[in-house]
């Protein structure tokens, strides 16, 4: 049966079923020999980039997704460039450039601001990062990279490593994971422990989850997959909570001495310092790898959200 996403809206992760992922992985694994050529498929389309935070791999594998499926790219990186400087509403800003373009890719600081401009516009939207409590594609972007990596999602044991509260990736990601059967083990400093309300929603739906506040080789052993996030300085409001926290975590060479052969380790970039750098020479590595599968997942959803 083919699935199809065209017209629709991505804010949420809640928003794609298990069935539709599946459907974007295997979109995506068929678009692998354009990612370095070009396909025609979405020639004459416009995407229209709305970039309210800063950002590197998004907003580029957003546009080289684009440009490789032969759509059109126009947008800002700068909000003080545009007339929002003078006042101009978000809303407003959206409206308008409904008038240029066939999709709206949005990343903002504002959690809802991706919804608000989805329920002001006839175009589909895509929300590329809002707040700190949704990241849709990046979710699918790692849910991808394990499918691809380790052949299957259900049955692993995904650890995550770092902040858990204010990374709106992780939120996503363990929202997407719950589509399979899998198990958690969250690692963090306590001050960056997993939100009360996620704990409490995977405790509702029998979700199996270890907390802890320290990395050690017993647990390492245990995870198929490592996910590992920065300490991100511009989600605290109190910078002497920042200052308590950062570079309290990294993990190690130490930590891999006993861990299962095919373990893999995703990290949603940007790094700074909680990765030893001589794990990227390991097999375990696959955060660029992660970078390149975050290409073909933009593909394919913009292919089958325009077509």
């Amino acid at each position: 049966m083919s699935i199809s996403l065209s017209g629709r809206d991505l804010i949420s992760i809640n928003d794609v079923t298990k069935e539709e992922m599946l459907a974007i992985f295997r979109e995506a694994t068929s678009l692998e020999p354009y990612a370095r050529s070009k396909s025609d498929v979405l020639k004459g389309k416009v995407m229209a980039l709305l970039f309210f935070e800063p950002s590197t791999r998004t907003r580029l594998s957003f546009e080289a997704a684009m440009k490789r499926l032969g759509g059109d790219v126009i947008g800002f990186e700068e909000p003080s460039m545009t007339s929002i400087a003078k006042g101009e509403s978000l809303i407003d800003t959206a409206k308008v450039i409904e008038n240029y373009a066939d999709i709206i890719v949005v990343r903002h600081p504002f959690e809802g601001a991706a919804k608000a401009i989805a329920d002001a516009v006839q175009i589909p939207v895509i929300n590329a990062g809002s707040g700190a409590l949704s990241h849709p594609t990046q979710a699918l972007v790692d849910l991808y990279t394990i499918w691809r990596e380790k052949g299957r999602i259900d049955g692993l044991t995904i650890l995550f490593f770092g902040d858990l509260k204010y990374s709106r990736a992780v939120r996503s990601l363990v929202r997407g994971l719950l589509n399979f059967n899998v198990s958690f083990i969250f690692v963090s400093p306590e001050l960056l422990k997993l939100r009360e309300e996620e704990r409490e929603f995977l405790k509702s739906m029998s979700i199996p989850f270890i907390e802890k506040s320290s990395l050690t080789s017993d647990l390492a052993r245990e995870a198929d997959v490592v996910y590992v996030t920065r300490i991100q300085r511009e989600r605290f409001t109190d910078p002497m909570e920042y200052e308590r926290v950062k570079g309290s975590y990294r993990l190690s060479m130490e930590h891999l001495q006993h861990v299962k052969n095919d373990l893999i380790i995703l990290h949603p970039l940007p790094r700074v310092n909680e990765l030893d750098w001589e794990i990227d020479k390991t097999p375990y590595a696959k955060y660029f790898k992660q970078v390149f599968y975050g290409l073909l997942v933009r593909m394919a959803l913009l292919k089958m959200m325009l077509t």
